[in-house]
């Protein structure tokens, strides 16, 4: 019977709080183990009732204890081992056993042994009309070594036997999803899926240290999963780790993340095969970000006056008033952002719980209604305020860090918010642009626990991609950066993950009570033209130490004039099949702060190889005279 299923280990806590997230989360499954029994306070007549309780299904039961014993002619006590073994997975629900090669390699030395010991389980579960999903986990992780597991089971020939399947075990050495058409379908009963990274040389004890939720890691799923369905295959598609003892340490937060990671997975793989079916919802493909509508600020009288002369200094101009509200719209190029100084309603709850700091992005979309329908789908959560008569409602859906995220599209007048909602301010002054043209991307700054589920979070409802994790050394320690990508890089989105407490990055964490928006890069089509521009704004940036200028040089063999021109104007640098300009604000809000930028010659990276300088500059950055939020 197909379904979306879930080994219970992804979750921490007792068996009752899992069994009400994964209800919760819209899972129909569980696999469970002989531990999960074990450790369970509830007997199993409570733990059946709580199954039923909570509308679960036990796809799988895994044996997790050894069989020792098991042989041709095996004596009572082990017949009653067992044999009680599957009287507790048909108790349960269950008419599936899974159980893994390591449980007989601990007792068997051979493969005749082997042979032996499963021939017997099979005879048993034709007895009790339960089927055994054998996974065989090889030493050496290779999608080949399920050779040696299919000649045994063909040559026992009984219909209660068959394989169970992890991707991570199939893919993780570099193996092609193709591969596994020379399995025979009808004896595929049971499917684990499970992300990671392709590891050479691939090793168990490798793999062990790789178990993630789909969209995670850089197996080819989609591949997998096709390829297995297209054969036929009408099982469960389960999420389950490989690894039990790393179970016990690296739980998800929540099961909503584990379900959208399946969900958006079998989504894909539908939409590239209108043959494949699967029991996930019905709602609208991924969607597609052509870019950042407008950023909100929730401020106080004080950090407003903080954030006006930053943007002033930007050159940035207040074009428009609400009409009924203390919220302002600030401009440039395609660049809106809004200042809300409203003493009740979201933003000012953000600005309570947080500080002054940036509460919402506005994302343009093709249909903002689709786009909250995929979200919901997926398990977002939606927004919803009261608003006045004059007011559009815009859709929105809660992000990182308790702020929102609003949907901005041409299907109705949301996109003519600025003219319904605001008035045009009168100019006393014209303000000369410094060249920002758009937002090159945002910095989002989380725990690094946080950083994977933000990943998936994204990933699954918009068209992005991400690259690899970066590793950006601090002062204090080290913060793993993940970009995520719209197609034509029109969204670009920096997920910043902070263990150590010390970090610039985890100072921010401390000083705004959660996760949030860090620092907002603008474009410019010529750094050195802006850059002149802001020094006549007075625009206070950060100051570069000269050994960073010396380093550079050295570096990338500059002319000493170029080098020079750089430093006059604290302007950073980079050079990978492109190059990369960065000029950097000073600290504003214990940490937030905007960055210019340049790219030349189509660079796509984000000038991690300055990220250390930076970081360093920060830490030590002084103000002669500043007001410190607090």
């Amino acid at each position: 019977m197909m379904s979306l299923s879930i080994q219970a280990t992804w979750l921490r806590g007792d068996i009752r709080s899992k069994l009400s997230r994964i209800s919760k989360a819209k899972f129909k499954s569980i696999e469970l183990t002989e531990n999960d029994l074990i450790d369970a306070k509830e007997d199993g007549e409570d733990l059946k009732a709580l199954l039923f309780d909570y509308g679960l299904r036990l796809s799988i039961f895994e044996i997790s204890s050894n069989l020792q014993g098991i042989n041709n002619n095996p004596d009572k006590e082990t017949i009653k081992k067992i044999d009680l073994k599957f009287e507790a997975a048909k108790f349960l629900g269950s008419n599936l056993i899974l159980l893994k090669s390591t449980i007989l390699k601990q007792n068997y030395l051979d493969c005749s042994s082997i042979d032996r010991a499963l021939k017997y389980i099979a005879l048993r579960a034709s007895h009790f009309r339960i089927r055994v999903a054998y996974m065989n986990i090889p030493t050496d992780v290779s999608i080949g070594k399920l050779d040696p597991a299919i000649k045994i089971i063909e040559s026992i020939g009984s219909p209660y036997l068959g394989l169970a399947i992890n991707s991570l075990y199939a893919l993780s050495n570099g193996s092609r999803p193709s591969e596994l058409r020379d399995v025979p379908i009808h004896r595929i009963f049971h499917v684990q899926l499970c992300d990671g990274y392709v590891q050479q040389p691939a090793s168990e004890e490798h793999s062990h240290h790789s178990d993630m939720l789909p969209g995670q890691g850089n197996l080819n799923l989609a591949g997998f999963v096709k390829v297995i369905a297209a054969s036929g295959y009408k099982g469960s598609w389960s999420l389950a780790k490989i690894d039990s003892k790393k179970a016990k340490e690296s739980f998800i937060d929540n099961a909503y993340d584990a379900y959208r990671a399946l969900v958006s997975l079998l989504d894909k793989v539908e939409r590239s095969d209108p043959q494949i079916k699967f029991e996930t919802p019905n709602m609208p493909a991924r969607v597609y970000t052509s870019g950042v509508e407008f950023l909100e600020f929730s401020v106080d009288d004080e950090s407003h006056y903080q954030i006006t002369q930053i943007l002033s200094s930007l050159c940035f101009r207040m074009e428009r008033k609400h009409i009924s509200k203390a919220v302002e719209l600030w401009r440039q190029g395609s660049v809106n952002i809004v200042l809300n100084n409203e003493k009740k309603g979201f933003s000012r709850s953000s600005f309570l719980e947080h500080g002054p700091s940036l509460c919402a992005i506005g994302l343009r979309v093709r249909d903002s209604a689709d786009t909250v329908e995929r979200a919901s789908a997926l398990g977002a959560s939606l927004f919803s305020q009261a608003v006045g008569s004059s007011e559009l409602e815009i859709p929105a859906i809660n992000g990182v860090g308790e702020s929102l995220v609003y949907f901005i599209d041409e299907q109705s007048d949301l996109h003519r918010v600025w003219d319904i909602e605001f008035n045009p301010v009168n100019k006393s002054e014209a303000v000369q642009p410094c060249g920002v043209r758009r937002i090159d991307h945002i910095a989002q700054t989380m725990k690094f626990d946080e950083m994977q589920s933000w990943l998936l979070y994204y990933i699954s409802t918009f068209e992005m991609e991400k690259k690899p994790v970066v590793d950006v050394i601090d002062p204090s320690g080290v913060i793993y950066s993940q970009v995520l990508e719209s197609p034509e890089g029109e969204v670009r989105l920096n997920l910043n993950g902070a263990d150590n407490s010390e970090t610039f990055a985890s100072k921010f964490l401390t000083s705004r009570f959660g996760a949030g928006t860090q620092h907002i890069a603008l474009l410019s089509d010529d750094i050195f033209e802006t850059s002149k521009i802001l020094e006549a704004s007075r625009f206070e940036r950060l100051q570069m130490p000269d050994e960073y200028y010396n380093d550079l040089k050295q570096k990338y063999g500059l002319a000493e004039d170029f080098v020079n021109k750089l430093q006059t104007s604290n302007i950073l640098y980079t050079k990978n099949n492109g190059e990369y300009f960065q000029i950097y604000s000073a600290p504003i809000f214990d940490g937030f702060f905007f960055e210019i930028v340049e790219r030349r010659d189509q660079y796509q990276g984000y000038g991690s190889r300055n990220a250390s300088a930076r970081l360093a500059a920060q830490s030590n950055y002084k103000q002669a005279d500043r007001t410190a939020y607090v």
